[in-house]
């Protein structure tokens, strides 16, 4: 039997050979060297093995040490650790690290719907590297988002990263503070089986749809489009306005308001015509109000009625995702999508020096309305010192979530302190984050202050002539407490039409019997208008009333949307496309029940039925498979073809001459040969604004950062660097003739002069 010296550097002769194992059980042979006398050590089993038994393996015990901690960003981990300290590692996920394949359905169909996760090539290092540290730790905290994705995101990390469940263990917080850290690491629990089933229905169900439903568009219409169950439904609501908007026939009709003075007074005031002989007057011509006017003429008016009174008009309920996303828009121009990463922003820490790293507001995907006790003693705390006892109402202001299912156990958002003032912070705060924090801070704030108090009056004018009777009503109201108007107004809803009562100023001792002089009739004409164009704001709104989505969807579902080339957005407003009526028209036709709105919103019902563990998924997603799949071999059977006409750009292909026209691609639209595949000349699509470079000549364009900021440049960059992060105008500078861009919504700017001009002395011209 041989073995190899290390001394004498070749096989030897084992004298004295000793079978045995070593520490990990496995067979060895032990010995010297006959020639050097070196001790010689071979692997493997020999004959001398023969009739002996290995010894059990003795597992190697790891010594663990320390806690560890796994949040979803590295934002997030540098303010929870800060507040943890030593003795806890906290690592990032960097956001989701398993999910559905992307080159297959994922789903077993025949077999309970059973789903096939991975963990994607690009999370695959961070994955290994939190196993391995994981390994070493004596606890592991799961401290992901207090959602159901954020329970689902818990749930993955602990089956990629093969956590010891014995050691893992979940916490939750809804706002990123020392006392909340320290709050939810005393009260630690598993992860919610429930809540994690529920996010995986709905991941399951939007695969099954969506993998279904795009490539069937793929191949009827174009390539690029999607489908989803939430943002089909979406584009829905916008096409059914628009071709609403599209029939709509405008109806004329008119009012007619009079100038009033009582004989004895010098100030007038104006009241609007209501009633002829008891009944609400319906004028539909300029016919019949002219006959009306020479009748009104003839009539003696007096007071017959003055009410005075008070109305309170009550503070608005701390925000709520859907909430904060229109008001944002309305007031700050905002997107929901940057809405949401600002939040998100605010919410995961920004360093505030003595403070330290710290969230600012709480969890921001939220419907419920509730608040802490603690916060709602420190705010009124706040109220009574800065603004007096008269804005402190008696007790909390309490408000029902109107979201019907809301998860009660997450709070509204909400500074994490109101001593974190927003003129304070603001140094520390980039704009948009500073305007944000500001509108969430003065919302909350506002909600615990009293109501406001007005004084109304209303007034009756009767008129009397030799055959009818008419009556005139005016009314209008005066602040008398501004109460929570101190600190915060809403942006009314872009929609509404009506306008509220302004301030009535009466002529003084006016009594009801007085005699009035007529001085003016005023007849108007209008026209009737319909709904208009959903924006932003508003198509959240209708989201949510209809109960389609949850907080966390709406964003992303309006991003979608627009990226698809399905929704165009223009002056705030969201038009579709002529692909988008192709696309909702052939998924209406086809998947009428699936893609209605009462289907989208009893589905979110029943997602929430699993979230509190009335419900299995397996059996809510076979219900809807079982309906869908039918649907969806007839549709792939006889859903026709439509091709949508390709836009063309006037140029011909300087390769091969054919011409070039507009395609879409992974990440929007690009200029591409009418000839491909044979010719594969494609060059960037450049949205011009018909303004001129003042450096080259050449045409301004719209571009975008990687990150997706606009931004104006020249088209014939690089050999012109022209840009500006501002929208140019076609107007000159009426200063030094050079170019104007828009400073605010009120005043341009020269780019070469720096001098500011009101938008009421600036005339844009209309872009060529």
């Amino acid at each position: 039997m041989e073995a190899y010296c290390f001394k004498c550097k070749e096989k030897r002769e084992i004298q004295n050979p000793q079978a045995g194992f070593n520490s990990r059980s496995t067979p060895v042979t032990t010995g010297i060297c006959k020639v050097c006398g070196t001790k010689l050590y071979r692997m493997g089993r020999t004959e001398m093995h023969e009739g002996m038994v290995a010894p059990p393996r003795i597992k190697k015990e790891i010594k663990r040490k320390g806690k560890m901690v796994i949040v979803e960003s590295p934002a997030k981990a540098r303010t929870i650790g800060n507040f943890l300290g030593k003795g806890y590692t906290v690592r990032a996920s960097v956001g989701h690290v398993r999910d559905l394949l992307r080159s297959q359905l994922s789903v077993d169909v025949e077999n309970n719907f059973q789903p096939k996760y991975r963990v994607p090539n690009e999370k695959r290092l961070i994955v290994k590297e939190l196993k391995a540290e994981a390994k070493k730790a004596e606890e592991i905290f799961l401290a992901t988002d207090p959602d159901r994705e954020g329970e689902a995101i818990a749930w993955h990390l602990m089956e990629a990263a093969e956590l010891d469940e014995k050691r893992v263990k979940r916490v939750v917080f809804h706002e990123i503070t020392k006392p909340a850290i320290e709050l939810a690491f005393s009260n630690p629990r598993a992860i919610d089986s429930d809540l994690v089933d529920a996010q995986q229905a709905r991941r399951i169900l939007d695969r099954l749809v969506g993998y279904n439903l795009t490539p069937l568009l793929w191949e009827k219409v174009r390539g690029r489009l999607s489908a989803g169950r939430v943002q089909s439904v979406a584009l829905r609501l916008i096409v059914e306005r628009e071709r609403e908007i599209e029939a709509f026939v405008p109806q004329e009709y008119w009012t007619i308001d009079a100038e009033f003075k009582p004989l004895d007074a010098i100030e007038s005031f104006r009241a609007k015509l209501s009633k002829i002989d008891g009944n609400d007057p319906d004028f539909s011509n300029q016919e019949i109000v002219e006959k009306l006017i020479s009748k009104l003429k003839e009539a003696k008016y007096t007071i017959g009625e003055i009410k005075r009174g008070k109305r309170t008009r009550k503070p608005y309920a701390p925000f709520i995702t859907s909430t904060l996303q229109q008001q944002a828009s309305r007031q700050l121009g905002f997107t929901a999508k940057r809405t949401m990463r600002v939040a998100q922003q605010l919410y995961e820490g920004i360093d505030i020096e003595n403070g330290g790293q710290t969230g600012l507001i709480t969890y921001m995907r939220t419907d419920s309305t509730n608040i802490s006790p603690v916060a709602l003693k420190e705010v009124r705390k706040y109220i009574k010192n800065v603004h007096g006892e008269k804005f402190l109402p008696n007790k909390e202001n309490i408000y029902k979530t109107r979201v019907a299912k809301a998860q009660r156990a997450h709070e509204a958002i909400r500074p994490t302190s109101v001593m974190h003032l927003p003129e304070k912070v603001k140094l520390f705060l980039k704009p948009e984050q500073y305007k944000l924090y500001r509108l969430i801070w003065r919302r909350f704030v506002a909600s615990q202050m009293r109501a406001a108090i007005y004084s109304t009056v209303s007034i009756l004018v009767s008129g009397e002539s030799a055959k009818s009777k008419y009556q005139f009503r005016a009314s209008g109201s005066e602040l008398d407490f501004a109460g929570f108007l101190v600190l915060y107004e809403e942006a009314k809803d872009e929609d509404l039409n009506g306008k509220k009562n302004g301030q009535l100023i009466l002529p003084k001792g006016l009594e009801k019997g007085n005699a009035l002089k007529l001085l003016e009739l005023l007849p108007a004409q209008h026209f009737t208008q319909p709904r208009p164009r959903f924006s932003e704001a508003s198509l959240i709104q209708a989201l949510e009333e209809y109960g389609i989505g949850r907080p966390s969807t709406y964003a992303p579902t309006i991003s979608t949307i627009q990226a698809r080339g399905y929704v165009e957005r223009e002056k705030k407003r969201l038009l579709p496309t002529e692909t988008g009526f192709i696309v909702n028209d052939l998924l209406i036709e086809y998947f009428p029940d699936i893609l209605g709105v009462n289907f989208t919103a009893q589905m979110e019902e029943d997602l929430d039925e699993i979230a509190h563990g009335r419900r299995q998924w397996n059996d809510l997603i076979e219900d809807f498979y079982n309906d869908f799949e039918p649907k969806l071999k007839h549709a792939q059977e006889e859903m026709p073809e439509i091709k949508t006409e390709p836009e063309k750009i006037g140029r011909d292909c300087p390769k091969c001459g054919e011409e070039l026209i507009v395609k879409w691609g992974r990440f929007g639209k690009f200029i591409s040969c009418s000839n491909y595949p044979e010719c594969k000349y494609t060059e960037p699509f450049l949205e011009k604004i018909g303004v001129v470079c003042p450096k080259d000549g050449g045409a301004i364009v719209l571009r975008k950062t990687r990150k997706g900021r606009i931004f104006y440049g020249c088209e014939n960059y690089p050999n012109c660097d022209f840009t500006s992060w501002k929208k140019p105008i076609k107007t000159s500078c009426p200063a030094c003739s050079g170019i104007l861009v828009f400073k605010n919504k009120k005043e341009f700017q020269c780019l070469d002069c720096d001098e500011v001009f009101s938008s009421e002395i600036i005339v844009i011209k209309e872009a060529a």
